[in-house]
Order: C-alpha cells, then sequence, then structure tokens
C-alpha cells in the first residue's frame, strides 16, 4: 500500500521537475543561467489564477479535452510501475488499455485542435494524427517483445522481466527496442529532433500549434499533461534500459528518481546538441523505431 501511495505521489508531483531539468541541461550547454528548476511548476501556479478566453465558435470538446487527456495520461500511469515495484493497477491485458489510453489523449487534444476552426490547429491535428499512425506500431512490437520475453500479458511483469530473468536476457532484442522506445518517447512528447516545444513559428509546429487558443487553466492542464506523459514513458523506457533494484524499498525509490533526472539530463543533452528533422524527414525516424522494434521482435522469435 505504502508504494503505491509513493507511486502516485512521484507520478503527480515529479514530471514538471523533468522538464526543469531539461531546459537547465539545455541553458548549461548555451552558457546562460536559463529558467529556475522549478519554473513550471510556477508557471501552473499562474496559470490556475487567470481566465479563460474560449471562443464563440467552439463546443463543450474545446473546454473538455486538456482534462479528460490530463485524466487518459493519469490512469496510464497508475498502470505502468517504477522501479522494482508493482504498479497500483494489474490485470491480464493492461499493456493494451495503456496503449488505448495514450490514443485517446491523443484523440481528443487533436479533436480539440479541430475544434476551434483554425486552418493552423487543424494542419497541427493533422500532422499530430499522421505520426502518430507510424509511431503506434513501435510501441506495440515493443510490447509484444517484453510479453514474449516474460510470458505474460500483465504490463508490471512485461516491464519487470529484464530486471528478474537477468543473465538470460535478449540483450540484442533488448537494444534494439530501447532504442525504437526512446524515439517514440522523444515523438509522443513532442521533443527535438521530432518537435520542438520552444518554438512559436506555426508552419513548423506539432503539438504546440494545437493549444495556441488555449489559455488560463486549461492552458496549465495541458502543460502538466505534457510533462505527465514524459514521466509515464521515461519510466517505461527505465525498466529496458537501467533493469536494476538494490533490493529495498527507499533505495530502490531514490534509484528511480535519479534514473529519471537523469534521463531527463540525456533529453536535455540532446536537445543541445541537434536541430529538429526537417518535417518530410520525421517520418523516416519513426519508420526505423517501428524497424528496431520490429527486428528486435524478429530476433527474439528466431531464438
Amino acid at each position: 500500500m505504502i508504494n503505491s501511495f509513493i507511486h502516485i505521489i512521484l507520478l503527480l508531483l515529479l514530471p514538471p521537475l523533468l522538464l526543469g531539468v531539461i531546459n537547465k541541461t539545455k541553458a548549461l550547454f548555451a552558457g546562460r543561467r536559463g529558467p529556475p528548476l522549478l519554473q513550471l511548476y510556477y508557471d501552473l501556479f499562474k496559470l490556475a489564477r487567470k481566465d479563460v478566453v474560449i471562443s464563440q465558435v467552439t463546443t463543450w470538446i474545446f473546454s473538455a479535452a486538456p482534462a479528460i487527456t490530463l485524466v487518459a495520461i493519469i490512469l496510464a500511469g497508475l498502470l505502468v510501475p517504477m522501479g522494482p515495484f508493482q504498479a497500483p493497477v494489474v490485470f491480464a491485458g493492461d499493456m493494451i488499455l495503456f496503449a488505448y489510453l495514450l490514443g485517446v489523449g491523443r484523440f481528443f487534444t487533436t479533436a480539440a485542435a479541430l475544434d476551434t476552426g483554425s486552418a493552423f490547429e487543424g494542419m497541427g491535428a493533422s500532422r499530430e494524427v499522421t505520426f502518430a499512425c507510424l509511431s503506434e506500431p513501435a510501441l506495440f512490437f515493443a510490447l509484444l517483445v517484453l510479453a514474449r520475453i516474460s510470458g505474460s500479458l500483465e504490463l508490471t511483469a512485461m516491464l519487470h522481466a529484464p530486471m528478474t530473468i537477468g543473465s538470460q536476457a535478449p540483450v540484442a532484442s533488448l537494444v534494439l527496442v530501447a532504442v525504437g522506445v526512446f524515439i517514440l518517447m522523444l515523438t509522443e512528447s513532442c521533443r527535438v529532433p521530432v518537435d520542438d516545444p520552444n518554438t512559436h513559428l506555426e508552419l513548423t509546429m506539432i503539438h504546440e500549434v494545437m493549444v495556441l487558443d488555449h489559455s488560463g487553466p486549461l492552458l496549465g492542464l495541458i502543460l502538466y499533461g505534457a510533462s505527465l506523459k514524459l514521466f509515464v514513458l521515461c519510466a517505461l523506457l527505465l525498466h529496458i534500459v537501467f533493469p536494476f533494484s538494490v533490493g529495498s524499498a527507499l533505495p530502490d525509490w531514490l534509484l528511480f528518481v535519479a534514473e529519471m533526472l537523469f534521463m531527463a539530463s540525456v533529453i536535455g543533452v540532446i536537445e543541445s546538441v541537434m536541430a529538429r528533422l526537417q518535417m518530410r524527414h520525421v517520418p523516416h525516424l519513426l519508420i526505423a523505431a517501428t524497424l528496431f522494434c520490429g527486428f528486435g521482435f524478429v530476433l527474439l522469435m528466431r531464438s
């Protein structure tokens, strides 16, 4: 029970800190001081106190989408275990629910963008859905590899498999899956090289252009949901790249937090040393992610 409580606390409170670490890392590479580490917490508090401006042409979808998306991501976070601990919600086939919860969040985000009637936001929604069609196969191939290794359809058992089987783990397949999932994480979180969350040029934006009309608490929900999605996907990736456990509750929780902050630093380094890809090259990257995970599954089946 106490581990489930800690899971929920970290899930709700830690995500904005990851973006702070990313921005601090980027500022360090640029030789700047950068924003405070807790800047997103300040921004969320400020947005919560502001009024909401809603266009007269929108419907209830525009106002409800940020909250529905946030709830979907929180539910997805309850299915993903943190470190060696069991997730609060576990049942056979929960991996399918996890994928569909991410899809529900994407659906309502794009629906809210289309609801505004804006050509720019419609363009961003079109790009988001197109890239999702290329990234979701990579996720399912990765889940198939983990299901094959663990012999289970429970997400917790699947993600704990690389740690429990130890030296018997199929390293080649896991390396390929790790690369694919890392690309998937950057794509789903709208990070460089797929998207730039700090850009304001509509013609090159994907996710940011879809939320141009949101303001106040609605914008705060979107920003918080984006950080939460990054947190959940990082937690999923850590089970593949860092399948380690100390064997004691407190050290394992501290190790998990340290690994999450390290992963945020890695993302910050990537965004500092490379630019975003041209839009026409993004599908190639997503197809590569699918191929990495697909070849990982083929290697596993042939072994």
